[in-house]
Formats: structure tokens, C-alpha cells, sequence
């Protein structure tokens, strides 16, 4: 964990959506130094609360619960809803629904600011060959893509209409250290995702933007540079981890589509089934 803040900006009350996973339980030790008090939200157990902590459950597909749980918010980081190729139903009530919900409560209650957590996998059908910049058109590898290029839109459009500013961050890989040769490409560490949180929350003029979260690796697919204005500046890599990937994986498919496509294993997870 950084040992020093990497803003000295205070808010008065963040909130933090999807509290309970993975990256949500790393940030919620990361955010309270940045913040008088931390709002944190889950429908999956919070345990109880710290000090400068609020827990509140709110389904993402409950607008009413969701009105509530944006009142007196000065920002939002949501990484609430469906995080992995899922059925269609529970991905249209969490991430269609409940970002449309969340975008509402947000004009509601007159927040102006978001980080939307997005997803590789609204272009993971580009392949490992090219790279993307933030300006790419979508080309969601499944029905989580899908809906993530939705959300991406619904951020746009309250953007232009009520002025909420939203920075759209296309998340590669995020864990303590990358686990496949793949992810020498799309890691992203644990504290540099605090500096590009902090970077969105705290950049003067956030606008509309899309930006990739990764780490300043060597092997690269995607061109942060359409986002400078955000102020991200990524400290870490995956190189130090080049050698054991490689040996852990000396040869590739290339005629796997994970091999060929940015998206991974997610270009060939399915079926999809409306009636699952």
C-alpha cells in the first residue's frame, strides 16, 4: 500500500459501490485517508463498520434504495454489479438497470462526479496484435462487455444532458501480481489503481473521458494518451514478472481465440441463454 496520499484533496463523503469484492476490499482500505467519511455499499456482507465508515445495502436495481444511497455523496467510485460473463438476467438487473439507476439517483441528488468502473471486455474482440486507443469503438466480447459499453453510454448521455462528469475506466487486470502472460499486457497493481482513482476524483476538469486501467507495462495494447488530461500516471509494471510467465507458459496457441483476442478466455465463454 502507498505510504503517502497521492493527493492532498479531502472529500467530505465518498461513495464506494461493490464494497464487498475484490478490488472494492482493497480500495476500502485506501480511500478512508482521502475522505471524512466512507459510504460503502454492497448486496454481499460488509462485516461491521470502521470508523469514518457508513454501510448501506442497496440493490443496483432498486432505484428508490439507490436515490438514498447516493444523498450527500460528493463523488462515487461504482464497481457494483455483475463483474464476469454471467447469464443475461442478472447482468441486465445489475449492470443495465442498476447503472441506469445509479446515473438517475446521481441527478437526483446532484453529483457531478463518477468513476465508472468499465471493463476491458467492451473491446476485447481487438486483437493482441493492435492497440487501442481511448477512443476505440466498443467491440464487447460478451454479454458482461455488452453491458459495460451500455454503462459507457449511459455515462455519456447524463455527461452531455446534466453535466456529470464520469471518467469510463476500461479495468485490465488488477490483482497483487499478474497471473498469465496475457496479463503482462492488461495487470494493473493495487496502488496504481489508487492513483488513478484519486486522478479521476481530483483532476479539475474531468468531462467525458474513457481510460484504460493498467500499469505501465512493457507489453502494451492500449493508448492512455487520449486521456492525459486525467492525470494518471502509472508507477508500476509487469515486467518483473516477465520470466516466470514465461516459463510458466513457454508456448501459445496461436490459433486459440484467447490467444488472439484482447479479451481472453471471455472471446469463448458461453453459451449465452435468455432463459438461464
Amino acid at each position: 500500500m502507498l505510504t503517502e496520499p497521492v493527493t492532498s484533496l479531502r472529500f467530505h463523503r465518498l461513495l464506494l459501490t461493490g464494497a464487498a469484492g475484490g478490488l472494492g476490499r482493497e480500495l476500502r482500505q485506501r480511500l478512508k485517508r482521502y475522505c471524512d467519511v466512507l459510504r460503502l455499499s454492497d448486496v454481499a456482507p460488509l462485516g461491521e463498520a470502521a470508523e469514518g465508515e457508513e454501510l448501506m445495502s442497496a440493490p443496483l436495481q432498486d432505484k428508490a434504495a439507490m436515490q438514498a444511497l447516493l444523498k450527500d455523496v460528493d463523488a462515487v467510485i461504482h464497481l457494483g454489479g455483475v463483474s464476469t460473463e454471467q447469464p443475461w438476467q442478472p447482468i441486465l438487473e445489475a449492470n443495465i438497470v442498476g447503472t441506469y439507476n445509479l446515473y438517475e439517483a446521481a441527478r437526483i441528488n446532484g453529483v457531478k462526479r463518477v468513476l465508472f468502473a468499465s471493463s476491458n471486455h467492451v473491446c476485447g474482440f481487438y486483437k493482441q496484435s493492435e492497440v487501442i486507443g481511448t477512443d476505440a469503438p466498443a467491440r464487447p466480447d460478451g454479454l458482461y462487455g455488452l453491458s459495460k459499453a451500455f454503462g459507457e453510454d449511459v455515462a455519456r448521455l447524463y455527461h452531455d444532458r446534466f453535466g456529470i462528469e464520469t471518467a469510463c475506466v476500461r479495468i485490465g487486470s488488477s490483482f497483487p501480481e499478474p497471473r498469465d502472460r496475457r496479463m503482462l499486457a492488461s495487470w494493473m497493481s493495487y496502488d496504481d489503481l489508487e492513483r488513478l482513482v484519486m486522478a479521476v476524483l481530483t483532476t479539475p476538469v474531468l468531462g467525458y473521458s474513457v481510460i484504460y486501467g493498467i500499469s505501465d507495462n512493457k507489453t502494451r495494447w492500449y493508448d492512455n494518451s487520449g486521456a492525459a488530461h486525467v492525470g494518471y500516471r502509472p508507477q508500476d509494471s509487469s515486467e518483473p514478472w516477465r520470466a516466470a510467465l514465461e516459463a510458466k507458459q513457454p508456448k501459445l496457441d496461436l490459433n486459440d481465440p484467447a490467444v488472439i483476442y484482447q479479451g481472453g478466455a471471455f472471446v469463448r465463454t458461453g453459451p449465452f441463454d435468455n432463459n438461464a
